[in-house]
């Protein structure tokens, strides 16, 4: 009896407990056979102790199928144990009986034990689209010709006709619709470049800067005012030059000098205020603006007299003055020239006063 009971102890230690039996894994494919690019399902099972879990690999090389998914499945209770799923899906692109290589699956015990498993290799066979069910290519199929039916012919001939009348209709529309092109009727003249000018310098005058301390933007005004009355009555490009440049080019075109005086004055007020800061007083402003005015009007339908025998002298708005001789004469014209020097030597051109 003893010996007995020795037998049965000595067998129950050496069974397994049902805490560390052993896990087991089944792999299986839903088919063997696939055209490149088709998908194929890869079938992971782990039948493992309930309280043991597994470890699926984080990556995986299965070259030459490709992994284009894989979902692991909530771990189920079957019979006493725990069942881990999780399926791949796997696709290749190359032709012929490829090798769908094995790989590890871990499972961690409870007591820090872990068993590694590993997965059954399977052969796949990878055929291409075009073949039939004798495994030969298919022959590529000839151009499929449409057939043409009357109805659809007539149907086509009405829209084409359609069309036409619409456009045909909308083009008489247009053409019935434009009205003759009259010669358009002669507007007024232009207003002279002085009356715009004095009419804006009048304008800015009686505006609000000046009561609002907007000293610069008020000489800004003024001068931009007065260059744009220079280049309408001169043909004087002044907006985008230089104070010194629009000077030379007024003594070029004759302005008498006492007008280029009054208008360097104007000029170089404006800028000291623009460029280099000044704050004059209100009363010196208006002063400013007094002095661009005075050469407006004193410049007023002023232009050179066109070439003709008697030289170049210089018509005023009130009629013909003389050159004046503290500066350069209007340049005389070429038969006024001849005529000087046909004069014999009593006759001398005009004296020029640099």
């Amino acid at each position: 009896m003893r010996a007995l009971l020795l037998v049965v102890a000595l067998l129950a230690a050496g069974l397994p407990s049902a805490a560390h039996a052993q896990a087991r894994l089944r792999s299986e494919v839903d088919t063997t056979r696939v055209t490149v690019g088709d998908r194929l399902a890869l079938t992971v099972r782990v039948e493992h102790p309930p309280e043991a879990s597994v470890v699926w690999p984080d990556s995986l090389d299965l070259t030459p199928f490709e992994v284009l998914d894989a979902r692991i499945r909530p771990t189920e209770a079957v019979e006493g144990s725990a069942v881990s799923t999780a399926v791949f899906s796997l696709a290749a692109f190359e032709l012929g009986t490829l090798e769908l290589p094995s790989f590890e699956v871990g499972v961690l015990r409870p007591d820090g034990g872990r068993e590694v498993l590993e997965t059954d290799g399977f052969g796949i066979e990878v055929v291409s689209v075009g073949a039939d069910e004798g495994g030969d290519i298919r022959e590529i199929r000839g151009p499929v010709s449409i057939p043409v039916s009357a109805v659809r012919i007539a149907l086509w001939g009405v829209l084409l006709v359609a069309l036409g009348a619409a456009l045909w209709a909308g083009w008489r529309r247009w053409r019935g619709g434009r009205a003759p092109v009259q010669d358009a009727e002669p507007g007024p003249p232009p207003r002279p470049p002085h009356e715009v000018a004095l009419e804006a310098l009048d304008a800015l005058a009686t505006s609000s800067l000046l009561a609002r301390g907007e000293v610069k933007e008020f000489h800004v005004r003024a001068s931009e005012i007065v260059r744009r009355y220079v280049e309408a009555a001169f043909d004087v490009g002044a907006l985008e030059r230089t104070t010194w440049e629009v000077m030379e080019e007024l003594e070029r075109v004759g302005v008498p000098v006492e007008a280029r005086t009054g208008l360097r004055t104007f000029l170089d007020r404006c800028d000291l205020v623009k460029f280099a800061k000044v704050r004059p007083d209100a009363d010196e402003a208006r002063a400013t603006l007094a002095t661009g005015r005075a050469f407006v009007e004193s410049t007023a339908g002023w232009r050179p007299r066109g070439a003709g025998p008697t030289g170049g002298s210089v018509q005023g708005a009130d009629g013909p003055a003389t050159a004046p001789s503290s500066t350069t004469a209007a340049p005389l014209s070429t038969a006024a020239a001849g005529s000087t020097a046909a004069a014999g030597p009593e006759a001398s051109p005009p004296e020029e006063v640099g």
